[in-house]
């Protein structure tokens, strides 16, 4: 599971700016939040990159932290 949807809402980013960003549907990008599906190791980084966090934050529980 994923923490992106966490990461968007702590730093009170909307769904459709990271898809403008990403170049990706915002049904893809709200699949990904959803974790109804998992991004790519490739997509993973572009939106660690994107949100300017540690991948590993975006992949780790909250239990990790």
């Amino acid at each position: 599971m994923n923490r992106i949807k966490e990461v968007l809402e702590e730093r009170g980013i909307k769904q459709t700016w990271l898809a403008e960003r990403l170049g990706k549907s915002f049904c893809i990008v709200n699949s990904y939040v959803c974790n109804r599906r998992q991004p790519s190791l490739e997509v993973l980084f572009e939106i660690a990159k994107i949100l300017q966090v540690d991948p590993k934050e975006l992949i780790g529980s909250n239990e990790t932290k």
